[in-house]
């Protein structure tokens, strides 16, 4: 029926301007500094419980961006396994953690919020778990992560834990950083995100193959 095509397409409107003013607003402020009735407003809906009606609890939206995100990632890391195949060289499963995120970035143009949002929802102990379950556990990620593994076989399995720590931080970090200073016109290291991606995946690599020091 044409009206209820109409009613369709009006909801998916209202549901992109909530995930995209939440998005935004979480980036700058943080999760729990904003309101409903703030994401409502700033998604242009006058009802105060639009974000309710369309996704329940907050922890839903969050759950509902990342996913929004997840899913776009998921298929460039997919292209980039696909191409990296069998092979045994570390920074090749570094670019696989790391560009699909900055290609997803850039393909959005500006302004992005994901990467502060990201960097939010990292360091919460409640939240990130929805990045770990939604983002962290795919199936392209599951297959870097072996690949990169391969390319290590004598590395101490605790080792591995707390650099793979570090390179996540790492890309969290770095990313958001940048993402604030262009939301903000200040000076960046790299001219563009494929740039960043590169000093990123230099660093990682280096980090996974830095020599390592007994603990006494």
């Amino acid at each position: 029926m044409p009206g209820d095509t109409a009613r369709a397409e009006r909801g998916n409107a209202t549901r992109e301007a909530i995930l995209r003013a939440a998005e935004r607003l979480f980036a700058e402020h943080g999760v729990f500094a904003v309101s409903n009735r703030q994401i409502s407003e700033a998604a242009g809906q006058g009802n105060n419980a639009a974000v309710n009606y369309h996704f329940g609890t907050k922890t839903d939206l969050v759950r509902a961006i990342v996913r929004h995100h997840a899913v776009p990632i998921e298929r460039i890391r997919a292209r980039m396994a696909d191409e990296a195949g069998q092979s045994t060289g570390t920074r090749v499963w570094v670019a696989c953690l790391v560009r699909p995120s900055t290609e997803h970035l850039a393909e959005l143009g500006h302004p992005t919020w994901f990467g502060r949002f990201g960097a939010q929802i990292m360091t919460d102990p409640v939240l990130r778990d929805i990045m770990v379950e939604e983002s962290l556990t795919s199936p392209a990620l599951v297959r870097t992560v072996d690949g990169l593994n391969r390319c290590l076989p004598g590395l101490p399995i605790e080792v591995r834990v707390e650099r793979g720590d570090m390179a996540r931080q790492l890309m969290v970090h770095v990313i958001a950083e940048r993402e604030r200073a262009i939301a903000e016109g200040t000076p960046t290291p790299r001219p563009d995100w494929h740039g960043t991606a590169t000093g990123l995946i230099d660093a990682i690599t280096g980090l996974w193959h830095a020599p390592i020091t007994p603990c006494r």
